[in-house]
């Protein structure tokens, strides 16, 4: 029962595998980690969600500044 030798070899291996890469951060073509994709996602979100909200902000002082009863009539 001599496995202490095989251990040891296995633990090595396991150790050049984690140096190497590690487990779970996978990356697209562009070399980006599933997180950073993440991160640059929201960043993109909140800028379109931004500049929705600026968009109706102006319409809204729009239609305040040119009538504000001009789509009540009946």
């Amino acid at each position: 029962m001599s496995r202490g030798n095989q251990r040891e070899i296995d633990r090595q291996r396991a150790a050049k595998r984690a140096e190497k890469g590690g487990k779970g951060k996978k990356k697209d073509a562009d070399g980006n980690s599933a997180k950073q994709m993440l991160t640059n996602k929201k960043e993109k979100d909140a800028e379109i969600m931004r500049l929705k909200q600026q968009k109706a902000a102006d319409k809204a002082a729009a239609a305040a500044a040119g009538g504000a009863g001009a789509g009540s009539s009946k």
